[in-house]
């Protein structure tokens, strides 16, 4: 197809560059501006461009990816080690409450005791939450952390019976 002498003059070589198209359209219903791998997008309006997936489909800035298999199969083996933490600090601190009447008041020492037994939810609630929009190993790097610090050591030490 050949142009005509007024088309030639608003032409210019490179205008099929798919980054010069960055909010070119106000239409509302049009398709949402998206790159391929390897165009990155400049200028005004370039952090609402997205980028064109292998499979054909486009990934807008903002938006996630969905959890994967691995990363939800660790979260809730986690969540189970969480849960039977919680448990672990109701039972050991039950079994410590006779002996803690010594050492403390029984406020002091239910207020702690509670505290406790929620610590474990609370943190994987707040590690949940706070790494929402950080990669996924960074929220399996604090969960595995907690693990790590929040032991219930009176169920470890002394157990469900005792001595």
């Amino acid at each position: 197809m050949v142009r005509g002498n007024d088309d030639d003059a608003l032409a210019w070589g490179g205008d099929d560059d798919p980054t010069l198209d960055v909010g070119a359209t106000t239409d509302p219903d049009a398709a949402p501006a998206a790159l391929p791998e390897g165009y990155s997008a400049v200028g005004k309006g370039s952090e609402n461009v997205g980028r064109i997936r292998q499979d054909g489909s486009v990934a807008m800035p903002g938006e996630r990816a969905p959890m994967g298999n691995a990363l939800l199969i660790t979260l809730g083996i986690i969540g189970g080690i969480y849960l039977l933490y919680a448990i672990g600090w109701l039972i050991g601190g039950l079994r410590l409450q006779g002996q803690a009447a010594y050492l403390v008041t029984d406020v002091m020492y239910q207020g702690s005791f509670w505290l406790a037994v929620l610590a474990p939810p609370l943190w994987f609630a707040t590690v949940f939450l706070l790494t929402i929009g950080s990669k996924p190993w960074v929220r399996v790097v604090w969960l595995v952390a907690g693990v790590a610090l929040l032991l219930p050591w009176p169920f470890v030490l002394i157990g469900a019976v005792g001595r």
